[in-house]
């Protein structure tokens, strides 16, 4: 194998396929970076067994030279130091050369570097997925979608399955839903879709989808995404992303949602996050992180929290409208600010069914996202 290849395409390819190499790999193989070349371009892959990223390099693009190809062929390289080499090297353009034992040779400038490559025969093989129902989302669609759910999966290996969000897809409406046992998110939007299709129960990794977010572009790009048996295929332009879906059933969350509240609110969104913050600082100290809530007579609220070391905070905050009866209950400010953080409503509701009963959050201006804390049994 022997080639010439402009820098900065080869370098933003194994940014980008790097997110799936393994940091602590079971086997030397899944820690490298798989270089397929052709005549046609590179082919560049790095898997960890639970997602697989493939970026191509035409070439050429349009009268643009990207790549020379004097031979063809593969090799894998240790996908750490190629990363870091590679940023650092000296000119724009790259030579690669591998020789006999995938001996590799890296040229660019006066710089001369060679390394110990690995059997591309090694390599595990992508996964074949029937790409026949594909699903068009728009790249910043998606990723707001993944913003505002995959904070409430769980991080706990204890239950899997809760570690990763839930995806849905009925009547061309896509439906997330992520919760740790404690909180709950989850987002709707409207899809393009094949007529009729559906699909349900595909879990997939919280810390997959934050890597995915990573590579899919901000603006209204669209990103092709296929649904397979245990498989998810995510395409973006010349790169392919390929998550494996969590085995296990997802619980089902639409019974803890309540429908009706004895005690309503609608607040400034960034009030109420600038309120809940500073009580936090307070709260955290304490290791509890416990804010407390409490409505008054004039129709204000009053938001608190206390550490025995340092002392009480105590705001209070006017309300744009409140319904119902007068209420006290205590939560989780962090998670409560992780739930404000990702409304992008300059208002929001608030429903309260009693002390001990979930606290539902929405944005006030649509009906696509739903974000529910439990509270907190204090004394006091």
């Amino acid at each position: 194998m022997k080639l010439t290849i402009r820098k900065d395409q080869l370098n933003d390819a194994i940014q980008q396929v790097s997110k799936a190499s393994s940091s602590r790999p079971a086997i030397p193989i899944l820690g490298g970076i798989k270089i397929d070349v052709t005549h046609q371009g590179v082919t560049l892959t790095a898997s960890d067994t639970d997602i697989s990223i493939q970026s191509f390099i035409p070439v050429e693009n349009g009268e643009f030279v990207i790549a020379r190809v004097e031979k063809p062929g593969s090799v894998v390289l240790p996908a750490k130091f190629f990363v870091e080499i590679v940023k650092k090297l000296p000119s724009d353009e790259i030579e690669l050369e591998v020789k006999e034992q995938f001996q590799t040779m890296i040229r660019s400038g006066s710089t001369d570097i060679q390394m110990v490559g690995l059997d591309p025969e090694e390599f595990p093989v992508l996964p074949t997925i029937e790409q026949s129902e594909i699903i068009s989302v728009p790249g910043d669609l998606l990723k707001s979608m993944i913003r505002q759910t995959v904070f409430a999966a769980s991080t706990s290996e204890q239950t899997p399955i809760l570690t990763g969000v839930l995806w849905n897809l009925a009547d061309s409406q896509m439906k997330f839903v992520a919760t740790d046992r404690h909180r709950l998110a989850s987002r709707t939007a409207n899809v393009e879709t094949p007529d009729g299709y559906r699909f349900s129960n595909v879990v997939i990794s919280g810390k997959t989808l934050n890597e995915l977010s990573k590579i899919v572009p901000d603006d209204h790009t669209h990103v092709d995404i296929v649904v397979a048996d245990n498989q998810v295929l995510f395409k973006v332009d010349h790169v392919l992303f390929y998550s494996r879906i969590l085995d296990g059933t997802y619980p089902d969350t639409s019974k803890i949602i309540p429908q009706q509240f004895k005690t309503e609110l609608v607040l400034h969104t960034k009030k109420l996050t600038d309120a809940i913050d500073r009580a936090y600082l307070m709260s955290r100290e304490e290791k509890t992180n416990i804010v407390r809530l409490v409505t008054q007579e004039d129709g204000s609220i009053e938001i608190s929290s206390s550490s025995t070391e340092l002392g009480r905070v105590t705001e209070q905050l006017e309300v744009n409208e409140m319904k119902g009866e007068q209420l006290r209950i205590a939560f989780n400010s962090k998670y409560m600010l992780d739930a404000l953080k990702v409304i992008d409503s300059e208002h929001l509701f608030i429903g309260f069914t009693g002390a001990m009963s979930p606290i539902i959050i929405k944005p006030t201006d649509h009906q696509h996202s739903l974000y529910l804390i439990l509270p907190y049994r204090t004394t006091g």
